[in-house]
């Protein structure tokens, strides 16, 4: 069994907005703990071509940034990029993805497929977006999957309780980024 771990949307218009810093920390733990565990690691972001021509009035998530016309969601905005505490080394690759599931308008399937991965250690924000998303849709492939409860976040704290107590343990291991690290 080849697990990855796939940190999701700690880019600095997400992860940088004040409440989500234990997120981060724990994260930030994960990282190390996979780096020294040699695991393979992706980090997965959202981002948009200049204009946002990928994304339809018609949906709700993303037509805002469409709307503004101030490209803050473009591939070289400083808001989509990883934040600095958890930066990517050159060999660890960044997935771009157009809407909420890490999987979605993104090569991260065929990319998981090339390394090997058939587990999944998933940390991400928001625990209501990026995480149930990719769960879902990462289940439905067949992967074995991991939620690092203590490396989501989501601005509700009960839909966070309720997603990482009752709703992904139906598909996922839930556990903390201390007791997965002491296990790898």
């Amino acid at each position: 069994m080849t697990s990855a771990l796939l940190l999701m949307d700690f880019q600095a218009g997400i992860a940088g907005r004040p409440g989500f810093e234990p997120a981060v920390d724990a994260a930030e733990r994960a990282l190390t703990a996979a780096r020294d565990a040699g695991m393979p690691i992706v980090f997965v972001r959202v981002a948009f071509r200049l204009g946002c021509p990928e994304i339809a009035e018609s949906n709700l998530s993303f037509s805002a940034a469409k709307e503004r016309g101030d490209d803050a969601m473009s591939l070289d905005a400083p808001a989509t990029q990883i934040i600095d505490r958890l930066s990517p080394r050159d060999d660890e690759p960044i997935v771009v993805k157009k809407r909420i599931s890490a999987f979605a308008g993104s090569d991260l399937e065929v990319l998981l497929r090339g390394l090997g991965a058939d587990s999944l250690v998933l940390g991400g924000i928001s625990t209501s977006g990026v995480v149930l998303s990719t769960v879902r849709l990462a289940a439905d492939l067949d992967f074995r999957l991991t939620v690092l409860a203590d490396a989501c976040a989501d601005p509700d704290a009960e839909v966070h309780h309720v997603l990482t107590e009752k709703v992904f343990p139906r598909q996922a291991l839930v556990t903390s980024v201390a007791d997965w690290a002491a296990a790898l």
